[in-house]
């Protein structure tokens, strides 16, 4: 008999409740796979109910649907002469777990719940799943009617238990369970397995990737072994992008690799592989010793072989060892999941397009930009014949049954789909109105321009007729308050407009439906509270709301480049602004300057307060160490009070912050990944004292470093 294994993983890209849809693209990957000769496929966490069901996993019809799913999977020819292994949510006991369901010739050979669960960040698993505690134990589980019908069998294992065929052995691990320090694949390798599944449901981050492909080369560098990981892809009804990159690694080298962002439903990649690899892999010493004397695991035996007799099968060995993983630059990451995401929001909303308020600024710039690579990226998968994706565009762009068109320039289809409007007031400039209208000449969108000064000044002369009281910017002697209030009328009247056109513009251009609204507020706004509530911010959707000001500057300056829109250099060197108060001869509102520090210094706050888990005073002692060769204490000090101070009294604007595409570790969002109050005592006076004390004994060691470049000077 051959060593010869040919395996397959995939990314799915599965929809919460979507149970035909997400059955029908299971056995497309299982199709897929059988054509690449593999004998054993492996797909996303829950991919049968979909990752992103929430408190849905806690109704009993999901299960319910997850079952009936099944078995339409145990019937299809196409699951035959194959291992699979799918996932699902399962009651044992009257006890809800996720579970990875492994079957084989319409026979199920074991139920494998997840033992260590993802509870923080974007997840909580533990609201509907219980981790399964004995390890290395199983039970009996009876199945349901409709099952036993198909399988003819009345109870399956349950547990922590391992596959074994006539040539390997197969074990599994679900997603968090990777990155655990005492992952299940150290001892179910002591205990002689050789090829371990990882079914995952992983959001993309920023920078994240990196993170992933390293544990995964790590869990068999030293360990040895097969290692298949599956991940769910695109935006499944929530604020999250799963980023897909299916893998597979062989003792610690990625020899496959799918691609992170595309507008494909279904992506499979396989390799064949050398079992034997891993056996002189393992063939030390020491191993060996850890493994003679390892608990060992139930094993689950089915008559099957994974390898094949045929010897004609040719093993591109030099191919693997040249494989090179693929990881995209940040801004390449900004200009493709948030767009993958957007035309899964897009197509899955069946709306028929994008509005946004273009400020001739360079985070709503940024957005519209988005959608211009979205719009590229249907271009490319329509040429290459994606039919799913030339579907979903005729019908958003209301073709007629039996139209032949085919997305074919990006600027064309912008146009037919995306819609931006400058709304200008007396405050507004030349400059930033240009900007926005040569944008959209740039990215093809349908644009409009209008003057809302009209609008304004009826709520403010309602206000005078009803107070007899007119109020005035601070410019013209007006108040704190009233100055506040004027700019923030201009904004939230705004987000009512951006509805209204929304609604309507569709009729105008003579279609039927209405489109999603985009906000663009960056997270650092957002950390800050640098923002109106219920403002232009407010809207349907925001794909830059997870991204930092640094990260969307390079971005943009990446899109100048890449999509061929030199426009954006005027972008880049504009000064951020609001535009909300009267420009004089000596007063332009600047964005940095309101909110009394920079955007690099807000994201430095917003890593010391999420990923580090600093209050305001280890914020501040930190701090002494990472700018105490430019600023003096005092100055420290009062950056953090100032910053601590805006965000507490602004977090409540983060309750109705717009749903945002979750691309960085420190997002202020309040409905799921920051989970803080909004009600603070926010002077912090306890800690503010502190801070005070200890910033007033610490030595000033700034000045040092400016005698230091005096004296490179002279």
């Amino acid at each position: 008999m051959g060593h010869l294994i040919t395996v397959a993983t995939c990314s799915l890209n599965q929809w919460a409740l979507d149970f035909d849809g997400n059955l029908e693209r299971i056995l497309e990957s299982i199709r897929i796979a059988k054509s690449k000769g593999a004998t054993l496929r492996v797909g996303p966490e829950l991919e049968i109910p979909g990752y992103g069901c929430l408190d849905h996993f806690l109704e009993g019809d999901t299960v319910l649907h997850s079952w009936e799913v099944l078995t339409k999977f145990l019937e299809s020819p196409d699951t035959s002469d194959i291992l699979c292994d799918v996932g699902m949510p399962i009651v044992h006991k009257n006890v809800i777990y996720n579970c990875r369901v492994i079957i084989h010739n319409q026979k199920i050979l074991l139920i494998r719940p997840k033992m260590w669960l993802a509870n923080d960040g974007n997840y909580r698993e533990m609201r509907y799943f219980t981790p399964w505690a004995k390890h290395r134990q199983w039970e009996d589980h009876y199945l349901p009617r409709m099952i036993r019908a198909v399988t003819g069998q009345d109870k399956v294992p349950f547990g922590d238990c391992v596959v074994s065929t006539y040539d390997t052995c197969i074990g599994v691990e679900l997603c968090e369970e990777l990155f655990t320090p005492a992952s299940p694949h150290i001892l179910m390798g002591l205990d002689g397995v050789e090829i371990f599944t990882n079914s995952s449901g992983s959001h993309h981050e920023l920078r994240k990737l990196h993170t992933r492909v390293d544990v995964i080369r790590e869990a068999t560098h030293k360990l040895g072994g097969i290692y298949l990981y599956a991940n769910q892809q695109g935006c499944d009804g929530d604020r999250l992008y799963y980023d897909g990159c299916a893998m597979i690694a062989v003792n610690g080298r990625i020899i496959a690799q799918g691609s992170q962002f595309s507008l494909n439903d279904v992506e499979v990649i396989s390799a064949t592989i050398d079992i034997e690899d891993v056996r002189a892999h393992r063939a030390k010493a020491s191993r060996s010793m850890q493994a003679a004397s390892s608990e060992r695991y139930h094993r689950i035996e089915v008559s099957f072989a994974l390898s094949s007799s045929a010897l004609d099968t040719i093993l591109d060995v030099a191919a693997m060892r040249e494989f090179r993983i693929r990881y995209h630059l940040p801004e390449e990451e900004i200009a493709l999941g948030p767009a993958c995401w957007m035309w899964d929001y897009l197509r899955r909303s069946r709306t028929q397009g994008y509005f946004i308020p273009l400020s001739g600024g360079i985070d709503s710039c940024a957005t519209a930009v988005i959608v211009y690579s979205m719009c590229r990226l249907v271009v490319e998968a329509s040429s290459r014949g994606d039919k799913q994706v030339i579907d979903d565009a005729r019908r958003i762009t209301g073709e007629p049954e039996g139209s032949t068109y085919v997305p074919s320039d990006p600027r064309e289809f912008s146009n037919r789909i995306f819609h931006t409007c400058y709304m200008g007031t007396e405050n507004s400039s030349a400059d930033t109105r240009r900007r926005a209208k040569q944008l959209g000449e740039a990215i093809g969108s349908f644009h409009t321009d209008l003057n809302m000064d009209t609008v304004v000044n009826a709520v403010r002369e309602l206000f005078a007729f009803v107070t007899c009281i007119k109020p005035r910017f601070r410019v013209h002697g007006g108040s704190g308050a009233e100055n506040l209030a004027l700019q923030n009328i201009q904004a939230r009247l705004r987000m009512v407009i951006a509805y209204f056109f929304a609604q309507l513009l569709p009729w105008v251009r003579g279609k039927s439906g209405g489109l999603l609204v985009l906000g663009s507020a960056n997270v650092d706004e957002s950390l800050r509270g640098y923002l109106t509530k219920y403002d232009c911010s407010s809207a349907d959707i925001n794909p830059i709301g997870g991204i930092s000001k640094t990260d969307l500057k390079k971005f943009i300056a990446y899109a100048r480049d890449a999509f061929d829109l030199p426009i954006l250099t005027s972008f880049l060197d504009a000064v951020p602004t609001a535009e909300l108060e009267p420009i004089t001869e000596t007063y332009v509102q600047a964005d940095e300057a309101d909110m009394g520090m920079t955007y690099d210094e807000l994201s430095v706050f917003g890593r010391l307060r999420k990923v580090e888990k600093c209050g305001p005073y280890s914020t501040f002692t930190k701090l002494l160490h990472e700018w105490g060769n430019r600023l003096s204490p005092l100055q420290i000090a009062e950056k953090v009070k100032h910053f601590f101070f805006e965000y507490a009294r602004n977090r409540h604007k983060m309750t109705t912050l717009t749903p945002s595409y979750h691309a960085e570790s420190y997002s202020p969002d309040d409905n799921r990944f920051d989970l803080r109050p909004f009600l603070y005592p926010s002077r912090f006076p306890f800690q503010f004292r502190k801070i005070d004390e200890v910033a007033a004994r610490v030595p000033d060691q700034s000045h040092k470093n400016s005698v230091a470049s005096l004296a490179e000077v002279d």
